[in-house]
């Protein structure tokens, strides 16, 4: 089944020269979907709060987290704010859900950072918790990370089962959770040393999502077709120099960087001018990964939006969120895919 396009855009502060307020407005009119926060302890505004006053000031943009830290709030605690967020906006939420990734927030907070399985453990757990504090009854459960005793979750959310549940996920594991589990599916790269580098890099490569898909379907059974996929992208530029811009891109990551606060930080510096083909040292990421990679969008926008009908057509990604202000600049492409 081919789902019309829509498209979010992921902000961690206003846009340039406005409030948070007007913000959230200014995204509604250029046509997205939804707005997304990341959730990280380095400078940004607090996802919940942000949401809220986002949700506050428009009439139809969703809001949600691209997407929360399970470590960072208690399952319970995570389900009372987005019940209330949910119901006060007239079911506007998106329940964005993670495992964890970002070594940086964890040492930076004085958190452990538990090897995957245990934080995957952990998010599994979280997920039983918070989907039963949806439904309409008490709920209890006794698991290894969370006890909760005859609980029952109020305030009630806007719709029966609470507002969609997206999760972002990057391995086999937690991919084919998320097909058991998601109404949406954010694909993510595999980030195992908890920061970005090369091989974080290379698991955005085009055979790398065809695997991604599979273990989707893997955890999904029947009910991938009801399943939206959903994909972050970290750089979106309109150029008439698309091959080169990969070309800086490639050269960047073969280099093997290590950038500690995000993909979006390592793209942004090689498409500015941040590395050269002499910083390739023999690498093998190569200018094709670049281009074919569904977490970066080049060229005109005729162009993008060719690609983006490609990528639907090859994986059926059709919810597309652009990261950071220069997203804004995408309006035109957005006026074109949207709903088609």
């Amino acid at each position: 089944m081919t789902r019309p396009f829509r498209f979010a855009i992921q902000l961690s502060q206003p846009l340039p020269g406005t409030s948070w307020g007007d913000t959230a407005r200014r995204v509604e009119e250029a046509g997205f979907s939804a707005l997304h926060m990341p959730d990280h302890f380095g400078d940004q505004l607090a996802p919940l709060a942000a949401m809220t006053w986002a949700a506050a000031v428009t009439e139809r943009l969703r809001v949600g987290a691209l997407v929360f830290d399970n470590d960072y709030r208690h399952p319970v605690v995570l389900h009372k704010e987005l019940a209330t967020i949910d119901q006060l906006s007239g079911g506007r939420v998106e329940l964005g859900l993670g495992a964890g990734w970002m070594r940086w927030d964890y040492e930076k907070a004085g958190l452990d950072y538990d090897a995957p399985k245990v934080r995957v453990d952990r998010f599994e757990e979280a997920l039983i918790v918070l989907k039963g504090l949806f439904r309409e009854s008490e709920f209890s459960h006794d698991g290894e990370h969370y006890c909760i005793d005859a609980l029952e979750g109020l305030p009630r959310p806007h719709a029966p089962g609470g507002p969609p549940l997206m999760i972002g996920a990057g391995g086999p594991r937690m991919l084919g959770i998320a097909g058991a589990h998601a109404d949406i599916v954010g694909i993510n790269p595999r980030i195992p040393s908890g920061a970005v580098d090369a091989e974080a890099a290379r698991d955005f490569a085009a055979d790398r999502v065809d695997q991604k898909l599979e273990w989707i379907k893997r955890g999904a059974g029947d009910r991938f077709d009801d399943i939206e996929l959903n994909v972050l992208v970290f750089l979106a530029t309109v150029t008439d120099d698309a091959r080169g811009m990969a070309e800086g891109i490639a050269a960047m990551f073969s280099a093997e960087p290590e950038i500690p606060k995000g993909v979006g930080d390592a793209v942004n510096a090689a498409a500015t001018g941040g590395a050269t083909n002499d910083d390739a040292s023999g690498g093998d990421f190569s200018t094709e990964t670049v281009l074919e990679a569904p977490a970066i969008l080049l060229g005109s926008f005729e162009e993008m939006a060719a690609t983006l009908r490609q990528r639907r057509e090859r994986w059926g990604i059709s919810y597309i969120t652009l990261q950071g202000p220069d997203a804004m600049e995408m309006a035109p492409l957005i006026a074109e895919l949207s709903g088609t």
